[in-house]
């Protein structure tokens, strides 16, 4: 499998091997946010096809990616939140 990292990639593991990262704060509870948002893809029991502008479309898969997570799952995660009233505006 090593071989097929790339060079960051490499210089990353090396370097948790070593002990030499840690977590960043509040990276727990970031985890778990991503569990449970894996864990609600599964159950999904109705599709929704939705049409966005381009712009929101590739910040969605750029927030994704930063998260780690599908884009779709991160979408379903807002729509939940708001309806869920979790989602508040940033002032």
């Amino acid at each position: 499998m090593n071989d097929k990292l790339s060079v960051e990639e490499r210089d990353i593991l090396d370097r948790f091997k070593r002990g030499d990262l840690r977590s960043a704060p509040g990276a727990e509870r970031e985890v778990e946010v991503a569990r449970q948002a894996a864990r609600n893809t599964f159950n999904k029991t109705k599709r929704v096809n939705l049409r966005v502008t381009e712009r929101d479309f590739k910040l969605a898969h750029s927030r994704a990616r930063e998260e780690g997570i599908p884009y779709q799952t991160l979408l379903s995660s807002v729509i939940h939140k708001y309806l869920a009233g979790r989602l508040t505006e940033k002032r």
